[in-house]
């Protein structure tokens, strides 16, 4: 692409140059409402999981099968605790995940182009699909072009699992991805692409496994530049 054009787009304005890096970040708007942050009811694990067993035992019941054989005798408690682990997100804050991996940027804004662009591909993703409770799961990619922070690596992927670990359709948590990205690092651009494969449509329904799903969300330059779109799609696919 070309560079010069995409940095007239990519202008540092006044996105990357306010605030500390070390701020508490504002929740996007994203957070809330269906699909967001759940209220856990101040329930403890213990609690969570007493629950979820009891249902797994009688969805088991109303299936026909046997609960008291051997091979199910701890199925419901096994699917208790798990079902809590692929749930965690609702109980998890994006402040204590990104923690202090939010650093400045030793460029200085005036020195960014649009080759300063930073990007995290191949990030493994795993969700439950909210219609159907069965799992969808593919990579998510990310491109960012820094403003005045930068954010530790790992914690791209940390981000994603809050969202994930949720009942979740995928065209939300491209959203929230994007939105809690751009609310931790102020960026100049940001875009998330997302790509999945969702089992409701493999085990059941249309029966289709080759089929897979992408989404995108844009934010600041990535959203006025098509060069800048592009230059990132090939990036995911190199």
């Amino acid at each position: 692409m070309d560079a010069s054009g995409g940095a007239a787009a990519a202008s540092c304005g006044s996105a990357g140059a306010s605030g500390s890096p070390s701020a508490p970040v504002t929740p996007p708007s994203s957070e809330t409402g269906s699909g967001g942050a759940a209220e856990s009811g101040g329930s403890t694990e213990a609690e969570r999981v007493a629950r979820i067993e009891a249902a797994a035992g009688e969805i088991l019941e109303a299936v026909g099968e046997d609960r008291g054989r051997q091979g199910l005798q701890e199925t419901p408690l096994r699917f208790a605790k798990a079902m809590d682990f692929f749930t965690s997100g609702y109980r998890a804050a994006i402040d204590d995940v990104v923690n202090d991996a939010v650093f400045l940027n030793e460029r200085q804004c005036g020195e960014c182009d649009a080759s300063d662009v930073v990007v995290v591909r191949d990030i493994d993703m795993f969700s439950l699909c909210e219609h159907h409770m069965v799992p969808f799961y593919g990579k998510i990619h990310i491109a960012y072009l820094p403003g005045a922070k930068i954010l530790g690596l790992s914690k791209f992927a940390r981000v994603t699992d809050v969202y994930a670990r949720r009942l979740q359709v995928q065209e939300r948590i491209t959203q929230q991805v994007a939105d809690a990205l751009t609310a931790i690092l102020e960026p100049r651009g940001l875009m998330v692409i997302v790509e999945a494969t969702h089992l409701c449509m493999c085990m059941r329904g249309v029966e289709k496994c080759g089929a897979s799903t992408v989404t995108t969300a844009a934010r600041g330059a990535y959203a006025e530049s098509p060069a800048l779109r592009q230059e990132f799609v090939a990036l995911s696919k190199s």
